[in-house]
């Protein structure tokens, strides 16, 4: 028998498993954390762009643009070292300051500030929290071409330059993080995000919009979109990650805001998609743990991957520990509706972003068998219409006999492709 760590939270449930009958999927190559000498000489190397000391000179005031507590983007290091090297090139600490990407999501807390930043750097820079819903720091300008008004943070046009972290990860229909999700929909009024998200959704023909998921760029519409306001704001620098297990930097991208991107996202589905020769019956799958499993909508990205791995009419199980919950309030309200097509008739009348991803949470559990193991309540996560359970073996004992399975160890990181070919 092998045994398999699985992620849960800061913890861990340990599985044994027969590999004739599961198979795991990870990563197969080597993740070995970059130096701060690696960081460095990563900033030097701009994908497309001008050099850093050209992109950004002593009379610049600037502005970091950091994810929040929901993504692993090794920002300690990174900004860390970045914020030194601005000082060294004369920029005045007081004319930096890093701002928190939340979108729509929950304030960041000091102790994560710290946690993100490092505390050498949270005491020596000013921090700026997003609000998507407070107007007066907001500014409006303009609308896209498809008609989507662009309304951004203020702070993004009382700097001289912009600069963005980020992580690079699989996005279940904006088809990767990183890049210009840091201004929308990180920066971006509620207003923006909703109708930059409504475009995942194909009202005529019902489901999603050709061209949108996850691994997908080109053709994307939602991705294309975001792009066009990132543009408005022209980031004079960008910093893409890409994170191992340890949660620290094992790649950096840095250069142009788009072409940098574009590099990282290429180099990520490379290293991160795995060709399957078939579905299976069992798919168990972890969100690779804190912060991956903060609330339940983030452990959703686990769900999506792990739907890609599954047969029809199969069981996930899902280890997603979800410490603050379902990750919004009214996050429940979604699951009145009976069925997917019901709710997707009610988001076009009604559309918010955590409602498309109930959607597709719904999607899920009607072809498959939802297994959660978490700290949610049973009462809530029955009324997703998903199985709850505290352990793994609760769960297989549920399954009863089955042939294969697969297992994902982190869950939202790997991307399932299923070819008949090989």
């Amino acid at each position: 028998m092998n045994e398999i760590q699985l992620r849960y939270g800061d913890s861990s449930f340990k599985f044994e498993y027969d590999q004739d009958r599961f198979e795991v999927l990870d990563v197969d190559v080597e993740e070995r954390p970059l130096t701060d000498i690696e960081v460095g000489a990563a900033f030097d190397a701009p994908i497309g762009g001008p050099h850093f000391d050209d992109a950004i000179d002593q009379n610049d005031s600037v502005l970091i643009v950091v994810s929040d507590a929901t993504r692993a983007t090794a920002s300690a290091q990174v900004v860390n070292l970045f914020v030194r090297r601005l000082i060294q090139g004369g920029v005045s600490p007081a004319k930096v300051a890093i701002i928190f990407a939340t979108g729509i999501h929950r304030r960041v807390t000091q102790s994560e500030k710290a946690e993100l930043l490092t505390p050498f750097i949270l005491q020596r820079i000013r921090t700026i929290d997003h609000d998507a819903h407070d107007q007066k720091h907001l500014t409006q300008l303009g609308e896209t071409g498809r008609g989507i008004p662009v309304t951004l943070n203020k702070a993004l046009q009382e700097f001289s330059r912009i600069v963005v972290v980020g992580g690079v990860n699989f996005h279940y229909f904006a088809g990767f993080t990183g890049g210009r999700k840091s201004i929308c929909p990180g920066l971006a009024a509620a207003e923006t995000i909703e109708a930059t998200h409504l475009l995942a959704l194909d009202f005529t023909k019902g489901g999603r919009r050709a061209g949108v998921g996850p691994g997908l760029l080109e053709g994307n519409a939602v991705n294309e979109e975001c792009e066009e306001i990132a543009a408005r704001v022209a980031p004079a620098f960008t910093i893409n990650t890409i994170v191992g297990a340890d949660k620290r930097a094992m790649a950096i991208y840095c250069g142009d805001w788009r072409q940098a991107h574009h590099v990282a996202c290429e180099q990520y589905l490379k290293l991160r998609s795995k060709q399957l020769k078939e579905k299976r019956d069992v798919v168990i799958v972890s969100c690779g743990g804190f912060p991956h499993d903060l609330n339940l909508i983030q452990a959703h990205k686990a769900l999506e991957m792990a739907s890609s791995a599954c047969k029809d009419g199969g069981t996930i199980i899902l280890l997603a520990e979800c410490r603050d919950g379902l990750g919004r309030s009214n996050f429940l309200q979604w699951f009145d509706s009976p069925d997917s097509r019901s709710l997707e008739m009610r988001l076009r009348n009604n559309y918010e972003v955590n409602g498309q991803t109930a959607w597709s949470l719904m999607l899920k559990t009607e072809r498959f068998n939802v297994h959660l193991i978490s700290e949610l309540t049973t009462q809530d996560v029955s009324y997703m219409k998903m199985e709850a359970a505290k352990t793994l073996a609760d769960s297989l004992q549920k399954v009863g006999t089955f042939e294969t399975g697969y297992l994902m160890p982190r869950g939202a990181a790997i991307l399932p492709r299923v070819s008949t070919e090989l």
